[in-house]
């Protein structure tokens, strides 16, 4: 039985990923790496990479428009806008008003959200709550990510990970049994140094001294994150299944955050799932941080992977060190 007898649930659902894809034989032409180096540490052979005259805005008004057409809604029909993303176009303003501006959602109130790869579950936490608040009805979530402005291209490995893209997701209250029925989340700000952009905010500004120091560019101890990862992803998903009165039998498909097959399968194993009940996309499009798990979901309902009823469980672990997880009953 569900613990809770409000949810909230999808009605509608987008996604969008730039044309431009940058494959495994195309690094191995910009840094000392192969094929092989990268599949057997990460999974990935392709990613995608948005254009330069582009920003995470204009991935996420497309994926914005297409989850509204999917819930049948005009952008004037919304009541909240929430953008989970750590790349935004601009420091100030939030981003999701550039987003607000591109859908014509004039005066719908829209704010930022950062968690990094966690960002669309903690944005889905919080749509909850601003729902049972009853002070909202229908909420666009997105969450999206464009890695690759701030990838350092020289640095072999980490500029193999990343890819860009965006997912979103109309929500509102459920009247049947389809919705969240739980979610687990937290951060241990003591691994904040593992994974992070140290430059561009108040404490380390953009100024000559920096740039030159590469401090704009994403920074990783891809050896520390993984063991974080592994542990956190796998202890956040079984609480979330516990909260939610399920048993792991009942358990219809992982969703895990894309950030490494090694991660995912290990937290397929820790919940003593098949391979097949364990969602992958990692090699089509690389670690697109928080946009990873709702594409994923909308390419899985696309392909006709799940059927009402199904129990899904969402989790991801990201820079902060932030994790999340959510159980979803379709």
């Amino acid at each position: 039985m569900d613990k809770r007898k409000r949810k909230i649930k999808f009605s509608g659902i987008g996604m969008y990923v730039p044309e431009k894809i940058l494959t495994n034989a195309d690094l191995e032409k910009i840094v000392d790496t192969s094929d092989e180096w990268i599949t057997s540490r990460s999974g990935i052979k392709e990613r995608r990479i948005l254009e330069d005259d582009k920003a995470t805005s204009d991935m996420c008004i497309e994926a914005g428009r297409m989850a509204l057409q999917d819930a049948g809604l005009k952008a004037d029909e919304i009541d909240l806008i929430i953008l989970a993303t750590s790349t935004p176009d601009t420091i100030f303003p939030a981003t999701a008003c550039w987003v607000q501006k591109g859908l014509g959602a004039e005066y719908v109130p829209a704010f930022d959200l950062s968690a990094a790869c966690s960002g669309f579950l903690y944005a889905l936490i919080v749509a909850e709550g601003m729902i049972f608040s009853g002070n909202h009805k229908k909420i666009l979530v997105i969450a999206a990510e464009s890695l690759s402005k701030i990838t350092n291209w020289k640095d072999r490995n980490t500029c193999v990970l990343f890819g860009d893209g965006a997912g979103a997701v109309v929500v509102e209250e459920s009247f049947d049994e389809s919705g969240m029925l739980s979610h687990y989340w937290g951060v241990d700000g003591n691994l904040t140094d593992l994974l992070l952009q140290p430059g561009g905010g108040s404490r380390i500004p953009l100024r000559p001294e920096n740039i030159d120091q590469d401090l704009q560019y994403l920074h990783m101890k891809g050896n520390e994150v993984f063991k974080h990862a592994v542990k956190r992803m796998g202890e956040a998903a079984l609480e979330a299944i516990e909260l939610a009165g399920l048993k792991r039998s009942e358990v219809d498909y992982l969703f895990p955050h894309q950030a490494n097959i090694r991660i995912i399968e290990a937290t397929g194993r820790r919940l003593k799932l098949p391979p097949e009940k364990v969602f992958i996309n990692i090699h089509k499009y690389g670690n697109m941080s928080c946009a990873t798990i709702p594409i994923g979901i909308f390419e899985s309902r696309r392909d006709g992977l799940f059927e009402k009823g199904d129990n899904l469980v969402l989790v991801a672990f990201g820079a902060g060190f932030t994790w999340a997880s959510i159980v979803y009953r379709w």
